[in-house]
């Protein structure tokens, strides 16, 4: 029996259910908040979702889908990543036609699929070597009018690549990439590459790899060794020695994560936070800040969220990059990075607020000043004396200036004296 406190939240119970490792333990935390709904608590999307997402990690799918009822029933709204995560699980079960009846079943629970739901459930058809159904379901997506991306063609060249009779169709739609505006990246370059290696063609995929250099378009490790082994497999043993020593003299850390990373995709593997803060951590050594909140959001994307062993790291670098960002001369990416690490609840350092406050009062965006430094005033970090220094002088040149300024100290220290009671 659970004893609640008075006030139950959702972000309590989303944290107890991540802290037990056993599910049926997990159940029965939800199970005993649900009892909670006669005092006013209510799950949301995020509870289910976790519950739903714990089911799915256990081969649970029906008590998964009967989540699904339930937040219908209950009007909670269904976000499109909850679908996608019963999708992906039965992907990764090696069940593509289960995958695409939820897909099927999205619109029935008002939720609306977006360009990430079509490719999710297309990859996962091409993973699993579904190709009629693969291609069926491409050509749906262009009746819809979804117009062809990179990653769109990236996925049906994938599938294409997994049959010696379907290599020709392959390399057609990779060659007319660039006339439907789709410039080939390196993943393109080394899905076929490693196709045209299995299947022995190896002459082909020499040219694809020096045409791939040609336009400035670096090789993976996964590229490497495909080309490598094939090389061995057909004996050309000098070339294949060659082309080793060239990959080991090119790799260096950031370099390494970044074709680990490369790999897991390539393979329908999901990175985890340490591979991704490897690789963030990279980019801000060389002080490359713009690809370091690339890959933060595409954590975001990839539904990597802090946990109790991550949650200092996640902490860290995002607090890194913003102030980074900052540096280079980007302050709305960087006020939107800090927006989201409130939202997700990551804490901001001091150092953090006071490059944003001062940033932003030096732009004029006092607006925005006033705003960050409030809500460092409520987290309970203290502004110093050159914090203050520069707040007040932002308002210095405005219209009744001492006026304004009076009043926004008055306001801050009576937040401030609040704060530390």
């Amino acid at each position: 029996m659970i004893k609640w406190p008075k006030q139950i939240t959702v972000n309590l119970v989303e944290q107890l259910i991540k802290a037990e490792k056993d599910l049926q333990k997990a159940i029965l935390i939800f199970d005993a908040a649900s009892g909670e709904y006669n005092n006013g608590f209510r799950h949301d999307h995020s509870t289910f979702g976790l519950m739903i997402s714990r089911f799915v990690s256990a081969n649970q799918f029906r008590a998964a889908e009967d989540m699904l009822d339930r937040m219908k029933d209950e009007k909670c709204n269904i976000t499109e990543d909850i679908f996608l995560s019963i999708c992906r699980g039965y992907g990764r079960v090696h069940k593509p036609l289960e995958a695409i009846t939820v897909f099927q079943r999205m619109k029935e629970y008002e939720c609306e699929p977006t360009l990430k739901s079509y490719i999710t459930v297309f990859s996962i058809l091409a993973d699993e070597n579904q190709l009629k159904l693969a291609l069926k379901f491409y050509r749906y997506m262009r009746e819809l009018g979804i117009p062809p991306s990179v990653t769109s063609l990236n996925v049906l060249i994938k599938a294409l690549c997994k049959n010696s009779g379907t290599m020709d169709a392959a390399l057609r739609i990779f060659r007319e990439m660039p006339i439907r505006g789709c410039i080939p990246d390196a993943y393109t370059y080394g899905t076929l590459i490693n196709g045209l290696c299995r299947f022995d063609k190896i002459g082909v995929a020499k040219e694809l790899f020096m045409e791939m250099s040609d336009k400035g378009c670096s090789p993976t490790v996964v590229t490497y060794t495909s080309l490598i082994h094939g090389l061995c497999r057909s004996n050309n043993m000098d070339e294949a020695m060659g082309l080793l020593e060239e990959m080991k003299s090119k790799e260096g850390k950031l370099r390494e994560s970044l074709e680990i990373l490369d790999r897991m995709k390539l393979q329908g593997l999901k990175p985890d936070a340490g591979l991704y803060c490897k690789i963030i951590n990279g980019f801000c050594d060389v002080h490359n800040f713009q690809k370091a909140a690339n890959f933060l959001d595409e954590m975001v994307l990839e539904g990597i969220s802090p946990n109790r062993v991550t949650w200092s790291l996640h902490v860290r670098i995002h607090n890194t990059v913003v102030q980074g960002l900052l540096t280079e001369s980007d302050p709305n990416r960087a006020f939107q990075l800090y927006l989201s690490m409130r939202t997700r609840g990551l804490s901001v350092e001091a150092r953090t607020f006071d490059s944003l406050v001062n940033c932003f009062c030096k732009k004029r965006d006092l607006h925005k000043a006033a705003r960050i430094f409030e809500e460092m005033v409520v987290d309970g970090c203290l502004p110093d004396e050159g914090t203050w220094t520069v707040v007040v002088s932002g308002f210095w040149d405005r219209k009744k200036a001492w006026e304004a300024a009076e009043l926004v100290q008055v306001k801050l220290i009576g937040d401030v004296f609040e704060a530390a009671i």
